[in-house]
């Protein structure tokens, strides 16, 4: 995002969208964070919280979403915020390991591990 856009944006405007927070709730969300959507707008949601839905149909980086809003990362970094605590969104950390990625016990691959050696 240029400076000009930021310095440009309505203060008003972004206060309003984040409820006069300037901090999002969950800690964890940084700039290459994904979000992937889990529901479908519904009626009476807030504009940037659509648009955020349509956008995280595939997972979509937190800074990719501020770009598309052309709204401030730390702006977004709310909005998400809100949609995780409602369940609309997950969002996930490249790095972090999934459940399914752990290995399993060591006494247990040492048992197979002697099965094997046994055949």
């Amino acid at each position: 995002m240029i400076r000009e856009a930021v310095d440009s944006e309505d203060p008003d405007r972004l206060y309003t969208v984040t409820g006069g927070r300037s901090r999002a709730d969950e800690p964890d969300l940084d700039l290459v964070t994904l979000i992937v959507s889990e529901t479908d707008p519904v009626p009476g949601m807030q504009s940037e919280h659509v648009r955020i839905l349509r956008t995280c149909r595939y997972p979509t980086a937190v800074v990719e979403l501020a770009s598309e809003l052309n709204l401030p990362v730390s702006v977004v970094k709310i909005l998400v915020s809100d949609l995780l605590g409602s369940g609309h969104v997950s969002a996930r950390h490249p790095s972090s390991p999934r459940a399914s990625a752990q290995l399993p016990d060591a006494a247990f691959l040492k048992k197979v591990l002697v099965g094997l050696h046994n055949l």
